[in-house]
């Protein structure tokens, strides 16, 4: 199980001023806490409440229906090309960053065994779209297009793209290369997929896109390129199970979600720093940026209250951000929490030659870069409670699917806790929504002329 050190966040290591009194508040929110485990788990299974995603691990039907598939195209298709974006990506790029050999792409089908190659196109720059056209066989590609609604501009315009491509190269066949990931029965992907003749998969109802990692929309692509489902199934149920606890003391989502809410509210440490030291984890950063910010950051709260609260997430890895990013944390303001993610053993150990020991180098020989790697980590988190810097590091045994899904599921239970803590909606993200109907407006959908107007007068004013 990953594992949770938070005494970097007590009063009593970082003075007062800055820390938490964390047996105090502990003990102070335990009912509180208690209460708002017990409501989730009350809640999941209600149409409405968006709390599907943690009944993820069981669905069982979609598990075999995803492997299924994956067994039925093995050795079909080079390569898989994800088209998504935000929650229908994030995820799914974290996920096979961590779990796929390191430079998947570049290695040889053999070294690869037999599996395709995955790319995920979760952006609309012409530059990188065509790029990446330029040197996939789309006749030889496995296409996934992920979107729930349908009408997701950067995902649909991507796939009229890539779907244009195919039919001009393999006519009427194009359609054994498309896979749509979708609503079970609505949207204009849904629609498009039914006329057409596509295999399709379903987002499941009250399951937000940034909460839908372990849903088709992620289970799918780990599947195609041969990750074990069954590892990553396991260890979203053992944490699950470690999850319902009601005592704070033992639920480190619980423990973690608090923490964070209490610097925010009580030391004004507003600003959430995931910092893995693990290249294989640091996608992880970015799908945890959207997971916080576009659950926390609400203008209203669940009274209809002004409130414009939110921590805002900042990624970071380590050790590379050391020499970017931590003189600012050490010495600039103190309004951060630092969420170190700490790998206890490395799937490979590279020894440091001793050589260069007439040097002031000469030091590094004989250990590994291993220990090096860990060492920096320690070493920056002290060095930050010099500084009476909160931090709080998660650690996980090895990089592997069991221990990768735990995290992931950690996090969102996590995120849920704290917007309950914060009397908010975290499931809703109307500041998303606005930007979205401009563009709709702007790229001149039926419907928006009257808002095109506006905007374009808007637009014209700042």
């Amino acid at each position: 199980m990953i594992r949770l050190n938070y005494k970097n966040t007590d009063e009593m290591v970082i003075g007062r001023e800055n820390g938490l009194n964390i047996q105090q508040e502990f003990a102070n929110y335990k009912d509180a806490i208690a209460q708002i485990i017990t409501d989730l788990n009350k809640r999941k299974d209600k149409p409405g409440q968006w709390l599907q995603w943690m009944n993820l691990g069981y669905n069982e039907e979609t598990i075999w229906y995803v492997k299924e598939f994956a067994s039925q195209v093995k050795g079909k298709f080079e390569n898989i090309l994800v088209l998504g974006i935000g929650g229908s990506a994030l995820g799914g790029i974290a996920v096979t960053e961590a779990l796929l050999k390191p430079y998947w792409n570049l290695l040889t089908s053999e070294q690869r065994n037999g599996m395709p190659r995955i790319f995920f196109l979760d952006n609309i720059d012409p530059d990188s779209i065509s790029g990446l056209l330029n040197i996939l066989d789309l006749k030889k590609t496995l296409v996934n297009v992920i979107t729930k609604s349908g009408s997701t501009a950067e995902t649909m315009s991507q796939f009229m793209i890539v779907k244009n491509i195919l039919e001009q190269e393999l006519g009427e066949d194009y359609r054994n290369n498309i896979v749509a990931t979708t609503d079970k029965k609505t949207g204009i992907l849904r629609q498009i997929s039914e006329q057409e003749g596509y295999k399709t998969f379903v987002v499941p109802d009250d399951v937000g896109g940034r909460f839908s990692v372990f849903s088709a929309v992620g289970l799918l692509p780990f599947a195609l390129v041969g990750l074990d489902i069954d590892e990553i199934i396991n260890g979203i149920k053992d944490m699950d199970l470690a999850l319902k606890n009601t005592d704070i003391n033992e639920n480190i989502a619980a423990q973690n979600a608090l923490i964070h809410y209490l610097m925010d509210t009580k030391k004004g440490k507003n600003l959430s720093v995931m910092m893995p030291y693990s290249s294989r984890l640091k996608y992880v950063s970015d799908w945890y940026v959207q997971l916080w910010a576009e659950s926390l950051g609400k203008n209203k709260d669940n009274n209809g209250n002004d409130v414009h609260i939110g921590p805002t997430p900042i990624k970071a890895l380590g050790a590379t951000d050391q020499h970017s990013q931590i003189q600012l944390y050490n010495e600039g303001p103190n309004d951060k929490v630092i969420n170190f993610i700490r790998v206890a053993e490395f799937d490979n150990t590279l020894e440091i030659p001793s050589i260069f020991e007439y040097t002031g180098i000469g030091y590094l020989g004989g250990k590994s870069i291993n220990q090096l790697i860990n060492a920096e980590a320690d070493s920056t988190r002290v060095a930050l409670s010099d500084y009476n810097r909160p931090t709080i590091t998660i650690t996980l045994d090895k990089v592997d699917g069991y221990n990768v899904a735990q995290l992931l599921y950690m996090l969102e239970v996590q995120t849920a806790i704290a917007g309950e803590l914060y009397n908010i909606n975290t499931f809703n993200q109307p500041g998303v929504e606005q930007a979205k109907n401009y563009t709709y407006a702007l790229m001149g959908r039926a419907g928006y002329e009257e808002s095109a107007q506006v905007l374009q007068e808007k637009m014209a004013a700042v």
